[in-house]
């Protein structure tokens, strides 16, 4: 069985720290890297991950189509060839995102039903639009073309309106044909015009207007966070700025960073590590199995189902990571229906076993030896820990075996939406078994998956 170290069992400790009142951060990694992570974060679990810009307009080949199609990927020439007149380039794109059926209080609601904790929103991907009304991207920006509108800033006002999710931004550090990124690349980094006049200008417009809980930093990957100007962005953050006790930042900073610096982990897309993590990580991934962005010729077996994300929620939970669940809004405004369907299924699962999910800490063991489809989550409880065994399978016959957990005298077996106690018996050396009693369909509490909490073990 996989065991969670006493590193990792320090980390979850430090989560529930509060920010140290009147803490300094000087603008280097060593500093920086001491600052604890605002306990809202760990605290919530799942978050919604929404990818929109102008690359929504094509909605074919993703969130990169600009890149692909400056690179003659041939599949995106011969779309264009075929769609589009001659000549047709992709700023023409931007008076097609009219956003027309946007309504961020129903995006919001959806959110809300999801079970989701917070949402994250593009504010500029490596395109280079910006999402709100900006003053560092003339004419490329929702204000000036297309939606003639603040995405962001409606959607902030809804979510904390509507919602009881916090607010973040997603933001991309560099831009594919940005002039000042092109030369700045092309003189290796020694000159900083892009980030003196675009990159780092925006960042600091984005945080003072909006107050965002969370910053999703993206696009660093060419450059070192010294190019960036990373450090001294965040020793700002952290220190002077409007959201500085309570603002959570990822990895994504520089060539260096990932998985190294920054406040919580990604280290790459879809990360999902399968054991407990010494430091807080995030796994974003998407509804969409081959796409970020909404993408017009998708078929319905390119879509994750509802048990598969459940299956990926529990996992990275029980490693004691986030789980950010990415959905591409449509050009005009609107959350595709499957994957509406998709975040309110996980809402539905979540209102019968969120209890199993939110505030959750890795127990000692991860996943089951003897039941390979049981991951386990911890919780602090009026009797000392409430262990959750969360088994993605109904278990065959009348009973469950299970090898982690050793009861005791006192311990009880609860099912979550399902009332009463069930009986188990001790295993001949460790383990236990827990016996099912016949449960009508009408009465099963939920689908998918489901939880049995464990109260009073021996080895809480």
């Amino acid at each position: 069985m996989r065991s969670y170290n006493m590193a990792g069992l320090l980390l979850c400790t430090l989560l529930t720290v509060t920010l140290a009142a009147g803490a300094r951060y000087d603008p280097t990694w060593e500093s920086l890297d001491q600052r604890p992570l605002p306990a809202w974060y760990d605290e919530a679990k799942f978050g919604i991950f929404l990818h929109w810009g102008v690359f929504s307009v094509p909605s074919f080949a993703g969130a990169w189509f600009q890149e692909y199609w400056r690179q003659n990927r041939t599949d995106v020439v011969e779309f264009m060839r075929q769609n589009y007149r001659p000549g047709f380039t992709y700023a023409d794109f931007a008076a097609q995102f009219t956003a027309e059926f946007y309504n961020p209080d129903e995006w919001a609601e959806i959110f809300n039903a999801s079970g989701a904790r917070y949402v994250v929103l593009t504010s500029k991907h490596h395109e280079g639009f910006c999402n709100w009304n900006t003053k560092h991207s003339f004419n490329w920006n929702s204000m000036d073309v297309g939606p003639r509108r603040d995405l962001v800033g409606d959607l902030a006002n809804s979510i904390r309106k509507k919602s009881i999710l916090k607010f973040g931004i997603y933001h991309s550090l560099f831009e594919f044909v940005n002039p000042y990124w092109l030369q700045d690349q092309k003189n290796k980094f020694r000159t900083q015009d892009f980030v003196k006049f675009k990159t780092m200008p925006e960042l600091y417009e984005l945080v003072n207007q909006y107050k965002p809980d969370l910053i999703w930093s993206d696009g660093s990957w060419l450059a070192p966070s010294s190019y960036w100007n990373s450090t001294h962005f965040l020793a700002w953050l952290y220190n002077d700025s409007p959201i500085k006790d309570t603002v959570v930042t990822n990895d994504r900073w520089g060539d260096e960073c990932m998985c190294k610096h920054g406040g919580y982990y990604t280290c790459h897309d879809k990360y999902n590590p399968g054991v407990v993590q010494k430091h807080k990580f995030e796994d974003a991934t998407t509804i969409d199995k081959y796409a970020w962005a909404f993408r017009r010729d998708a078929k319905i077996g390119d879509f994750n189902t509802v048990h598969a994300l459940i299956t990926q929620l529990v996992q990275v939970v029980s490693c004691g990571g986030n789980f950010l669940l990415n959905a591409g809004p449509t050009s005009s405004g609107m959350i595709n229906p499957i994957f509406a369907e998709r975040l309110l299924q996980m809402g539905q699962w979540l209102k019968v076993n969120g209890d199993a999910i939110y505030e959750t800490r890795p127990w000692t063991t991860q996943n089951d030896t003897a039941a390979p489809d049981v991951w386990y989550t911890s919780k602090k409880s009026s009797t000392g820990i409430s262990v959750y065994a969360i088994t993605l399978s109904w278990p065959r016959g009348d009973m469950l075996e299970l090898a982690a957990p050793q009861p005791g005298p006192a311990t009880t077996v609860t099912l979550l939406g399902y009332p009463g106690y069930f009986d188990f018996k001790s295993g001949a050396t460790s383990g236990m078994t827990v016996m099912i009693p016949a449960i009508p369909f009408n009465r099963m509490p939920c689908q998918w998956a489901w939880v049995f909490r464990l109260d009073n073990l021996k080895n809480q």
